[in-house]
């Protein structure tokens, strides 16, 4: 008696085109919750990327670190006039 594979075969293909659908769905599902919660989190690294190493830093360009450090160098004044303009109404 012969048996028929193609038969078999075309249910099986059914039925992992059903199974990758409904799997779909729940990723999708789940990718919608992940994204309305306003956080993007990092995912966590899977078990076989810390052998691929760091992610190489792009670098700044020389404008770009002039921007930078007159920003710092701002709010760091800021911050220390506050400092100082508390220190002295606190020894009253």
């Amino acid at each position: 008696m012969a048996i028929d594979v193609t038969k078999t075969l075309r249910k099986a293909l059914v039925e992992l085109r059903a199974e990758r659908e409904r799997i779909s769905g729940q990723m999708a599902a789940i990718q919608t919750v992940l994204g309305a919660g306003g956080s993007r989190s990092r995912r966590p690294a899977a078990k076989g990327s810390a052998s691929r190493g760091k992610r190489a830093r792009k670098s700044m360009r020389a404008a770009a670190r002039k921007a930078v450090s007159r920003r710092m160098k701002a709010y760091w004044a800021k911050r220390k006039a506050e400092a100082a303009k508390g220190k002295g109404q606190g020894s009253k």
